[in-house]
């Protein structure tokens, strides 16, 4: 995978410290968090508090004398999209503004990538005036003007009859090219309406096997023909913005799509097999809010003076039974109620942006995993922390640790039922975890949700 860089602040990064705007210690530090995040040492910047995005964009401008545009409220001439591609713009951070006579002026968060420029000019076959933009504004503008198909499209399934089909999809005689899309998007479709969250397809002699999980059950829905597989795993791939090109190694990506007017999101992750890819999907629904989830009062009183102490809130329950929906909820809460906190997550990948919470994602392709994010993530200083995926004992030693420097840690836990938990927590390994636990909530159903508080928890799993 290609490192995110910022060519213009890696040029200019020791001017920063030289303006007395960081110290040299910072800037080391921002590096090797930008290398091992794959993102540019500016976002680091900003993310971690030490610099506004406005003070960097005031600084570039006075250093390079490139005038800084708001994109805020900018029109766009629509004719100048024409002079870059939207896979150019996603590419290098650009977005053109206006012509005038034979110069194109272009919004750049990287004015000083002349490779970009180079590009620019190759293309559109005239002079180029660089202003500097936000990454953020511009990539809103990318999304707002230029018109791709890297979208699902909307799914309705009110008012439709029982039965539905998405196989009446494929052997319609829909000969267009975005026939591939309509497969997928009923395919989402007939899962939403069976009330399903994970998808697979597997790679069969007679095709590509569909099939849904459902309460632990797997169940077959149909095969699209080898003759389509390659055109369709090429179309989901792109959907989701992973390379259709790479069938040799596992990839990770992200699905945005609407059901009724409500966006939804998938995680996407390819595995290669001897018969060809495994493709998994898992569907998320929007996180609620807490008491939404949540409506026995002194169960939600429990929870929420457990947002105000040091310890750990471990969520427990069996796959599939919506442990990560309530911890968005959780953090959904905190963001809410204490504004000053820093709260800060590690996961494979970010079902839903929340505000006021530092989201990260694991990326193995650049060795930035589980254990390293671990190693990095108290030198962001942060006060709440939600960890998914704990697996060894000296990881779960290290975040029980991170308690006694007063932070809130949150967990999930994988149990079927309170039996289930029990057995395992019996385990020497979780002595010191269960100490420091401040309230546990179990899942028993979407419909049954427990909560303990400290006290409870210790008599429980004593």
């Amino acid at each position: 995978m290609e490192a995110v860089t910022n060519k213009t602040l890696e040029k200019l990064k020791y001017d920063l410290v030289r303006a007395g705007l960081v110290q040299y210690e910072t800037i080391e530090q921002a590096e090797e968090i930008a290398a091992a995040q794959n993102i540019n040492i500016g976002q680091v910047l900003i993310n971690s508090g030490v610099l506004t995005e406005e003070a960097i964009l005031k600084f570039l401008e006075a250093k390079l004398h490139i005038p800084y545009v708001n994109l805020e409220d900018y029109t766009l001439d629509k004719k100048c999209l024409k002079y870059i591609n939207f896979s150019d713009a996603k590419k290098y951070r650009i977005i053109p503004l206006f012509k005038i006579e034979d110069t194109l002026t272009v919004a750049m968060a990287d004015p000083l990538d002349l490779f970009a420029i180079d590009r620019i000019i190759e293309n559109a076959e005239c002079s180029i005036e660089p202003v500097i933009s936000s990454e953020a504004s511009i990539n809103k503008k990318i999304d707002e003007y230029y018109q791709t198909d890297i979208t699902v499209g909307e799914i309705f399934t009110q008012n439709q009859e029982a039965g539905y089909d998405w196989r009446d999809e494929l052997h319609s005689e829909d000969l267009s090219d975005n026939h591939m899309q309509k497969i997928i998007r009923a395919i989402l479709k007939q899962a939403i309406m069976e009330d399903v969250h994970e998808v697979t397809f597997q790679c069969e002699d007679e095709g590509l096997c569909v099939n849904f999980k459902k309460q632990g059950e797997l169940l077959n829905r149909g095969t699209i023909p080898s003759v389509l597989t390659a055109s369709f795993v090429g179309k989901l791939k792109t959907l989701a913005e992973l390379d259709p090109s790479v069938s040799e190694v596992p990839q990770l990506g992200k699905l945005n799509f609407k059901v009724d007017d409500i966006a939804l999101i998938a995680s996407i992750s390819t595995f290669p097999t001897i018969m060809g890819e495994r493709i998994f999907l898992k569907i998320y629904k929007p996180p609620k809010k807490l008491n939404q989830i949540i409506k026995d009062e002194k169960f939600l009183s429990v929870i929420k003076k457990s947002l105000d102490i040091p310890g750990i809130i471990m969520v427990c329950g069996s796959p599939l039974s919506g442990k990560t929906h309530i911890i968005y909820s959780l953090l959904i809460e905190i963001a809410a109620k204490h504004k000053d906190k820093t709260i800060m997550t590690l996961e494979s990948i970010a079902k839903y942006n929340l505000n006021h919470v530092n989201q990260c994602e694991l990326n193995e392709n650049v060795g930035f995993n589980m254990d390293k994010a671990s190693r990095f993530i108290e030198f962001q200083s942060p006060d709440v922390i939600y960890t998914e995926g704990i697996k060894t004992k000296e990881t779960f030693d290290y975040y029980a640790s991170l308690v006694y420097d007063e932070k809130i840690i949150i967990m999930e836990f994988l149990a079927n039922n309170m039996e289930d938990l029990r057995n395992k927590m019996a385990f020497s390994d979780f002595e010191s975890l269960k100490e420091l636990i401040s309230c546990m909530i179990f899942i028993h159903s979407k419909d049954s949700i427990e909560v303990f508080d400290k006290n409870t928890v210790q008599k429980y799993l004593a």
